[in-house]
């Protein structure tokens, strides 16, 4: 499971990965502190942008990959 940001004008930007069998994988300049992502045993994924600012305005993608 994947998760992006793209801000206004701007490409895409991984924010983290994640796997049944591992914890959150973060990118550079992103957080758990920041971005709080959940996944049920459903496959069903959540993220959740803490204290949000003007900074955080983007759309954001979840994507699967079916490995």
């Amino acid at each position: 499971m994947f998760w992006y940001q793209q801000p206004p004008r701007h490409g895409l930007k991984l924010v983290a990965s994640m796997a049944t069998w591992t914890k959150n994988s973060y990118e550079e300049g992103y957080s758990e502190a920041k971005f709080d992502i959940t996944r049920d045993k459903n496959n069903y994924s959540v993220m959740k942008i803490k204290n949000v600012t003007y900074n955080d305005a983007a759309t954001y993608f979840c994507a699967a990959s079916d490995h």
